[in-house]
C-alpha cells in the first residue's frame, strides 16, 4: 500500500510542473507578440452607458423628456446611452451652442453645452466641458425637475 501512495504522489507532482511549465511556455510567447497599441491612450472612452451621475430613476425622468421632446425612441430604462445622448446632443445643438456630431458621444463639447443648459438648474461653474460635482449637481436638478 506504501508504494502506491508514493506513485500517486510522484504522478501528481509530475502533473503540476508540466502544467507550471505549459504554462510558463504559452506564457513566453504571448508576451513575445508585439504590442501594436500604445501603453496610454490620449483618447477618450466612449462607455456604453454614461449616466453622469443620476441615479436610473433620474435617468428614467431625462430619457422621458428626451422622447417627448427631442426624437429619442430607445427604452426609458434609465441608461443613458448612445442612442439618449444623440437625443440630448439634438436638444444642446438647437438651443445651448453644441457645434459638433450627433454621435452620442459624451465629449468636451457635449458637456460644455449642457454646463450651459445646467446654468438654469443650479450650475455656477466654469464652462470648461468637465463633468464634475458640480455639473453633476446641477444635472440631477434638471432630472428631478423633468
Amino acid at each position: 500500500m506504501r508504494p502506491n501512495v508514493w506513485t500517486r504522489t510522484l504522478v501528481s507532482v509530475s502533473a503540476v510542473i508540466g502544467l507550471a511549465a505549459g504554462s510558463l511556455a504559452t506564457a513566453g510567447t504571448s508576451f513575445a507578440a508585439p504590442d501594436t497599441q500604445p501603453a496610454v491612450s490620449s483618447e477618450v472612452s466612449v462607455l456604453a452607458v454614461n449616466n453622469l451621475g443620476l441615479s436610473a430613476a433620474e435617468a428614467k425622468k431625462v430619457q422621458g423628456w428626451l422622447k417627448q421632446y427631442w426624437g429619442y425612441t430607445g427604452a426609458i430604462d434609465g441608461q443613458l446611452g448612445t442612442n439618449s445622448w444623440k437625443a440630448f446632443q439634438r436638444c444642446l445643438k438647437e438651443y445651448w451652442g453644441y457645434t459638433g456630431a450627433i454621435d452620442g458621444i459624451v465629449g468636451s463639447g457635449t458637456i460644455k453645452a449642457l454646463q450651459r443648459l445646467l446654468q438654469h438648474y443650479g450650475y455656477t461653474g466654469a464652462i470648461d466641458g468637465i463633468a464634475g460635482s458640480g455639473t453633476k449637481a446641477a444635472f440631477k436638478n434638471f432630472a428631478n425637475s423633468r
